[in-house]
């Protein structure tokens, strides 16, 4: 059985609270849930129990996880709490719990599996770029356009095959 990670949507949809299975999740998500006062004694339980562990990730991890998000543009839109639990699913061959499509598009990006909770989860492993809706151009970062200075818009672009996912094999 993959050792599942759990980000804060996993908790407010109750995943750690009706599942048997033992989770991970990090310092950052366990900071971001603690204001759910009704679940935070339970939230306790699981971890006295032994059903929660709450891990931080390696730096290692985190660097893979900010270079694939910064490739394939998803990084303005990822929190430190998102990069905390894919650098941990990625430390502790994880399965990833989550609905966020941001953490899942990068998730995929990187073979990991990811299980959604409450939607079907992303189709398709896409990357992000960034354009200016008065000019057209797309930049490869996102910020204020250097032709007219409008502000950068985002929008997915299919993966193409060349894209070279990082593999938790060759990183260890």
């Amino acid at each position: 059985m993959a050792s599942r990670v759990l980000d804060a949507t996993s908790f407010y949809a109750g995943v750690p609270f009706s599942s048997q299975e033992q989770g991970f999740t990090t310092p950052l998500v366990f900071e971001e849930i603690k204001h759910i006062k009704k679940n935070h004694g339970a939230v306790q339980t699981l971890i006295d129990l032994g059903r929660l562990h709450i891990i931080e990730p390696e730096k290692k991890f985190t660097n893979i996880i900010l270079e694939k998000a910064n490739q394939t543009g998803d990084l303005p839109n990822l929190s430190k709490e998102d990069v905390s639990v894919l650098a941990l699913c990625i430390q502790i061959d994880g399965e990833l719990v989550t609905d966020d499509y941001t953490v899942s598009n990068v998730a995929k990006h990187l073979e990991l599996k990811v299980t959604p909770i409450m939607t079907k989860g992303i189709s398709k492993i896409l990357d992000s770029v960034y354009f200016c809706p008065a000019c057209n151009k797309v930049q490869k970062k996102m910020s204020d356009c250097p032709i007219c200075g409008s502000k950068l818009r985002r929008r997915s672009a299919e993966r193409k095959p060349s894209s070279n996912p990082v593999s938790k094999r060759a990183v260890v």
